[in-house]
């Protein structure tokens, strides 16, 4: 390594975060620059652990300690072509993903772990700015044609693996812009959306073709589709949202945050004016404490909600880790978002019993409840039932799995016993040629497992078309391994 003592010289350091009365103002991302020397020293604490845990801590089997040793010789160009071999769009990872790879740093036994996720992050910025991410045209085309439904991170992934790899490529999002929930669930002060039209860009550069507004089931024949194409990857996503059917669901002003979100978006990105649903001087409750609500939370905020409470039924995590919850598995600590620090109340171990309507059929509050684990349920606390003021709920409950309209239920495909679509050890379903990516196989999950899973099953859809393969496969993305 560069520095071998890196570790025992430098604490770990991580990016400051704009003020909060100046970022709430605007929908910017929330981070400061980050020194690069600072950087550079970040990158020196990689220990030369002999067995870097972070590698098999990743679903993409990024190279960590490589990229760490060259950023900290100063070899830049280098650096994002080794994060490159294994990660098609860092810029994505580097912004949004809780970075398992950090709950697996050897470092992370005893001390801090490395900075990885800001390292991947200032790696592909710079290789940006400084113009080395050049479209990558192939050599020689295949003749074979392979359409992939959905635009999210596993399906963008897939088709630019496919496509490089010679095959004429259509990408098919049934929404007005190319990104699936990255454009549309992930605000802007988080991800600006910047970084996927460059990506949309680079890709259309290499030759993928995408069309928007293209519904399969609706504008597009899914039987036309398969019968013109060699393949098909569908990349869909796990977009059925659980809800929360309680007494007074039905009361105007309660919404599910994959409801709430995608105007706030469109706002941004200018295709509307005024949001659909705003928090605007509202008492805003959000039911779920995981990433999608307190991105609901930070969107609520600079929208001028006059109070917001996030409700888990959860206990309240361990600052540090227990005993039941070891190295290198993921660290299920307290953990506290960009939004969390802006405002806003989180209450733990509660739960929703009903919903409370005024006259006019508006929700005016919740009853709410202490509630303790007792085996696998979470039982009510007696005498603690009480009311929670509220016009406007926001249900952030996560996903029960994919969507599952006529056109997929009529193809025959099986479904697994979580209701994903089942794939065989390649990724194909049980319809022959048509491949399953992310999450509308394995699930909700993680954006780095969805390009991992994209990267997999392209290389999967290269061996079936032409009956051998060069793609590279992240190893722990193995179909077998998630259902």
């Amino acid at each position: 390594m560069g520095e071998p003592t890196g570790f025992l010289k430098w604490d770990r350091k991580t990016p400051s975060r704009r003020r909060i009365p100046v970022r709430v103002q605007d929908w910017k991302e929330v981070y400061e620059p980050f020194d690069a020397d600072e950087l550079k020293r970040q990158a020196g604490r990689c220990m030369d652990c002999g067995i870097p845990f972070c590698n098999n801590g990743c679903p993409l089997g990024n190279l960590i300690p490589d990229w760490n040793d060259l950023v900290y010789r100063g070899h830049w160009r280098d650096a994002i072509e080794r994060l490159h071999a294994t990660n098609n769009f860092p810029e994505f990872t580097g912004r949004l993903c809780p970075a398992p790879c950090e709950s697996s740093c050897v470092l992370g036994i005893n001390s801090d772990a490395v900075t990885i996720k800001q390292v991947e992050v200032e790696i592909i910025d710079r290789a940006w700015s400084e113009g080395w991410v050049s479209p990558q045209v192939p050599i020689k085309k295949t003749g074979r044609r392979v359409a992939v439904i959905g635009s999210g991170p596993a399906g963008l992934a897939a088709a630019q693996q496919l496509t490089r790899a010679g095959h004429d490529v259509l990408v098919l999002e049934r929404s007005d812009r190319i990104g699936g929930l990255l454009r549309y669930g992930i605000p802007e002060f988080k991800m600006e959306k910047k970084h996927i039209d460059r990506r949309v860009k680079q890709m259309t550069a290499e030759g993928t073709i995408f069309r928007t507004e293209a519904g399969v089931g609706e504008n597009v024949d899914i039987e036309v589709l398969i019968a013109s194409h060699d393949a098909v990857v569908l990349a869909c996503g796990a977009t059925d949202w659980r809800d929360l059917n309680i007494e007074g669901r039905g009361l105007a002003g309660i919404h599910q945050a994959m409801q709430y979100l995608p105007p706030s978006n469109k706002v941004q990105q200018g295709d509307i004016e005024e949001t659909t649903i705003s928090a605007e001087g509202k008492q805003v409750v959000i039911i779920g404490g995981g990433d999608t609500g307190a991105d609901c939370l930070g969107t609520a905020i600079r929208q001028g909600a006059k109070s917001i409470t996030q409700l888990e039924i959860l206990p309240q995590p361990p600052t540090t880790r227990g005993e039941e919850n070891p190295w290198p598995q993921w660290g299920l600590i307290f953990r506290t978002s960009s939004a969390h620090e802006e405002g806003g109340e989180r209450i733990y171990s509660v739960a929703t019993e009903k919903f409370l309507g005024d006259e006019s059929g508006n929700v005016r509050a919740l009853q709410i409840c202490d509630v303790e684990s007792v085996g696998n349920k979470f039982v009510p606390i007696a005498g603690t039932a009480r009311e929670l003021k509220a016009d406007l709920v926001l249900l952030a409950l996560g996903f029960v799995g994919p969507e599952k309209p006529s056109w997929l239920l009529n193809l025959g495909v099986e479904f697994d016993d979580r209701g994903n679509v089942a794939r065989d050890d390649h990724y194909m379903s049980s319809v022959r040629g048509l491949f399953v990516a992310g999450d509308m196989g394995r699930g909700q999950s993680l954006i780095v497992w969805a390009i991992a899973e994209g990267r997999a099953a392209a290389a999967a859809v290269d061996k079936y078309l032409m009956g051998d393969t060069s793609l590279p496969a992240p190893i722990v993305a193995s179909a077998k391994a998630l259902n």
